[in-house]
């Protein structure tokens, strides 16, 4: 199995856990909790901010001292838009599930922003249609760079049954603002229905890093530097959650200059 594919760890609790150490990287955390009516997690942000992304479920949140009450609401990811709160480094937080509830935890570096918390609802949310034909996908922006947060970039996209995504292929893993910023990268895929498949290759120019992997149903993808393009196959809508980060908060890509042809006309 590829390096940069981490399988869910079981059904129950924190299946999934990705930190800078375990991914040997600089910025980018990620965890998935998969919680029961009444079970609780909870943690202190430390150093670090995070985004708490409903993926599925409804919970109470406490944060910061402040009850939160009640949030969620889809029961699918590929149903409507979610519900997150946005939690600023030196903070406990606290998820209460009062349905099975789904929750990621995404994490970056504070830099002292002093920013609050803040809960971050559907209506909130702007959402996009990106490419055409086969390469069409479904983009909500959670927190994108025009939303206050120190470091973190988190954005959700579903992709169509036989359709590509992060495609053409392109990258961000070069420090030269404004052509490009580096940020490191988790996808957290799901599909719909859950026993279908798909395909994700991240690679380099110089094919240093090339690794092509079927991706699976809550499986994470690591994208440490190159292109990092995903497919999914007939049948099969694919979910994924984008989480990005690095020493500067702005996304700026540059396309395969052999498939750039394809974004012309």
């Amino acid at each position: 199995m590829s390096h940069l594919k981490v399988r869910p760890a079981g059904t129950h609790g924190r299946v999934s856990h990705v930190t800078p150490e375990s991914a040997g990287w600089t910025y980018v955390g990620f965890d998935l909790h998969r919680l029961k009516p009444g079970e609780t997690v909870s943690a202190a942000t430390g150093g670090r901010e995070a985004c708490l992304v409903f993926v599925t479920g409804k919970g109470r949140v406490a944060a910061g001292g402040a009850e939160l009450g009640e949030l969620g609401g889809r029961m699918s990811p590929f149903d409507g838009k979610p519900w997150s709160v946005y939690v600023p480094q030196g903070t406990d937080w606290s998820v209460s599930a009062a349905t099975d509830l789904e929750l990621a935890v995404c994490t970056a570096p504070g830099l002292g922003g002093g920013l609050p918390v803040r809960v971050i609802g559907p209506d909130d949310l702007g959402q996009e249609v990106r490419g055409k034909g086969a390469n069409t996908r479904h983009v909500t922006n959670i927190l994108p760079e025009t939303e206050p947060a120190d470091s973190l970039l988190v954005v959700e996209v579903i992709t169509p049954a036989g359709n590509t995504s992060s495609y053409p292929p392109h990258k961000h893993d070069r420090d030269d603002l404004p052509r490009e910023s580096y940020l490191e990268e988790t996808y957290y895929h799901r599909l719909n229905p859950p026993q279908g498949f798909g395909f994700q290759r991240v690679y380099t120019d110089d094919r240093s890093l090339d690794e092509a992997m079927a991706i699976e149903d809550g499986d994470v993808v690591l994208v440490p530097k190159g292109y990092h393009p995903c497919a999914t196959c007939h049948g099969y809508d694919l979910y994924y959650l984008n989480v990005m980060a690095g020493p500067k908060r702005s996304w700026k890509f540059h396309n395969a200059a052999e498939h750039e042809w394809l974004l012309k006309g």
